[in-house]
């Protein structure tokens, strides 16, 4: 019960013209709102306009609503697609964007790419301890050769629902541990 209170966002990793992280992250969303444990919403990083971190003034509009929305939140569910090896600089840049909003919470990750994405995950995962966010071990990996009709359309294997859901079991018992020392 007291997860209930939980608030969960779905980051969408990527920026970029025909990205496929919001069926990604659409997909996730559906999954998570059956279980009726938390409250889960999609947040697209590319709705924030986000200046270069350290570039601006730093009172532009997308930025404060940016850090309140990371505050706001309890914990996490990252959708991370690989480019040359790492995450992409527009995540990079959002995480920099909200250092402090970050801290004591918790998340997952889901990745793709040709290899289920996991250098892009291994990277994030370096990041996300400096920011003080506790990463959950479930992570599962989609792989652009079989989740992904041509490369663009997303139909799952069946198997990544049973990962999906490991993960978000992990991620809500560790969001509600942390939620206590914040």
């Amino acid at each position: 019960m007291a997860n209930q209170h939980l608030k969960i966002g779905i980051i969408l990793g990527s920026t970029r013209q025909g990205r496929v992280s919001p069926q990604v992250g659409d997909w996730i969303k559906k999954l998570a709102d059956g279980r009726g444990d938390a409250e889960y919403e999609v947040v697209d990083i590319s709705a924030y306009q986000l200046p270069f971190f350290g570039e601006g003034t730093g009172q532009e509009p997308g930025l404060a609503a940016w850090q309140a929305k990371v505050e706001s939140l309890d914990g996490f569910v990252f959708i991370v697609q690989e480019y040359n090896h790492s995450i992409t600089g527009a995540l990079k840049n959002a995480l920099d964007s909200a250092r402090d909003p970050w801290n004591n919470k918790a998340a997952g990750i889901v990745s793709y790419g040709s290899t289920g994405g996991a250098r892009a995950a291994e990277h994030l995962r370096g990041i996300l301890g400096e920011l003080l966010v506790a990463d959950v071990r479930a992570h599962p990996t989609l792989s652009l050769f079989t989740d992904f009709e041509n490369f663009s359309v997303f139909k799952p294997a069946g198997l990544h629902q049973t990962n999906v859901h490991a993960m978000l079991d992990q991620v809500i018992a560790w969001s509600g541990a942390l939620k206590t020392l914040r």
